[in-house]
């Protein structure tokens, strides 16, 4: 968890705090989602990977719920995202991209470390299945 390539880099459980903390800021100031627990519920007791996964998981959950509950209306609506104004569909994927800079940043740790990076939506280098059929050619590329 103290893992880090560089002094100026953030350790691993660096990321993995920020992630839960940055997401509950998102969801409550930026997205206005009701529901979200106070920052000193976020963290997990025990500071594991699989305890922030268990973590992330249990916040989401509940999330998407709410989320699913809304209206188009809601979803355009311009709303403050620090120091300018978006649609809250824009904070949104603002979000989502957040959250995949940090799986690449911890993709990059594992990478150096040695160990395997885990599926998240398909294949990878490391984990594959029966049936995966990754896009690596233009003929791939050109399936429907």
């Amino acid at each position: 968890m103290a893992f880090k390539p560089a002094e100026r880099s953030s350790s691993v459980l660096d990321i993995m705090k920020h992630q839960l903390l940055s997401e509950r800021r998102f969801f409550a100031e930026f997205i206005g989602l009701d529901g979200e627990p106070a920052p000193t519920a976020l963290m997990p007791g025990e500071l594991t990977p699989s305890a922030f996964c268990r973590r992330q998981e249990e916040l989401c959950r509940p999330r998407l719920d709410r989320m699913a509950a809304r209206h188009q209306d809601w979803w355009l609506e311009v709303v403050p995202f620090f120091d300018v104004e978006r649609q809250r569909i824009w904070v949104f994927w603002r979000r989502v991209l957040h959250t995949a800079h940090h799986r690449t940043q911890l993709s990059v740790y594992l990478r150096l470390l040695g160990k395997p990076v885990p599926s998240s939506y398909g294949p990878t280098a490391d984990v594959t299945w029966q049936g995966a059929d990754p896009t690596r050619s233009v003929d791939a590329a050109g399936r429907k």
